[in-house]
């Protein structure tokens, strides 16, 4: 989450009279994340959530978002729901955005995830893949393998000005990538959320209580939205790989549903992809954010740091699996 489009009192007045909400109460930016502008927003009826969508989002894809989330939660699944307006549409504008409210969800997002809340994770995870098993709207990964050349296309005085000789490693990583493009094709597929970090899932204590920010949400391998979660969840904030919160995630995520032997085989190589998508988005927002948004992009060098354990990693026991 973050905050690029600033909302002016009076337009939030305007926008609530189209819905049965009440009077702001409270209103504030949310600086966390770097994709689209969110707002916690209370009024006179509860707790919510305002996002303004921005850069990446495509406003074709938004009713897909919101159908996912009304049948994850349908489904058992704990995540934020879309409020309708008075005529019955959660989907509208505000300030020239795609705008839409969502309901709160209780809990904190950990900033340094212990052990038991990998765990946690993993099994949320799962669940989440589970519960959109019989969800039948699809979206192609916009940001999948078949993006990250173009990605990365005149980038390479950008990574090398951050660390020296980065650009070749990434070169390789990508002549990679590219003899196994097609290895998520083969694998389990399903709805993954593509996004899962730290600050998009809550927790009371250790409990897992729900996730959040589904604006990344696709279809693609179901192993690779995992691949995405141990690159977000078992590195320490030095860098340093955490073997027992990757053991943790992925034991969480195999007793609700079990990884089969190709998915095993390909761990290493999701999650090079994962950590290689991650390091050229934030690339991106490191060279091309506004000077004036509300948000400090990412460090891509803390993805340049994952990569490095991942080219060493021959199968998925370098990450607590079996």
């Amino acid at each position: 989450m973050a905050v690029y489009t600033n909302v002016s009192d009076d337009a939030l007045a305007a926008f609530l009279a189209e819905y049965d909400l009440g009077e702001a109460v409270a209103f504030k930016g949310i600086a966390e994340g770097v994709e689209n502008s969110n707002y916690y927003l209370e009024t006179t009826k509860g707790r919510f959530i305002l996002t303004l969508f921005e850069k990446r989002a495509d406003p074709a894809d938004l009713p897909y978002f919101i159908a996912l989330k009304q049948h994850l939660a349908a489904n058992g699944f704990s995540c934020p729901l879309p409020v309708a307006a008075s005529d019955g549409q959660a989907l509208r504008k505000l300030v020239e955005r795609p705008a839409v409210i969502i309901t709160f969800l209780q809990g904190l997002s950990p900033r340094v995830p212990n052990a038991a809340q990998c765990r946690q994770l993993g099994m949320g995870l799962a669940q989440l893949h589970k519960a959109a098993t019989d969800f039948e709207q699809t979206r192609r990964n916009d940001l999948g393998p078949a993006s990250w050349p173009s990605l990365w296309n005149g980038r390479s005085a950008n990574a090398d000005a951050l660390q020296p000789g980065l650009a070749d490693k990434i070169d390789q990583d990508l002549a990679q990538i590219r003899t196994t493009a097609s290895l998520s094709d083969t694998l389990p597929r399903g709805t993954i959320h593509a996004d899962l970090f730290p600050d998009n899932a809550f927790f009371l204590g250790d409990r897992f209580t729900g996730a959040i920010d589904f604006y990344f949400a696709c279809t693609d391998a179901l192993a690779y939205d995992l691949a995405i979660c141990v690159n977000a969840w078992a590195f320490e904030p030095d860098g340093a790989f955490n073997f027992s919160k990757a053991r943790n995630l992925i034991a969480g995520y195999e007793s609700v549903r079990p990884l089969q032997d190709d998915e095993k085989a390909a761990f290493p190589t999701l999650c090079l992809g994962a950590a290689l998508r991650f390091f050229l988005t934030r690339l991106i927002d490191w060279t091309d954010t506004p000077a004036d948004a509300l948000v400090k992009p990412k460090d891509p060098l803390e993805y340049a740091a994952r990569l490095r354990f991942h080219r060493t990693a021959k199968s998925i026991a370098d990450y607590g699996g079996e």
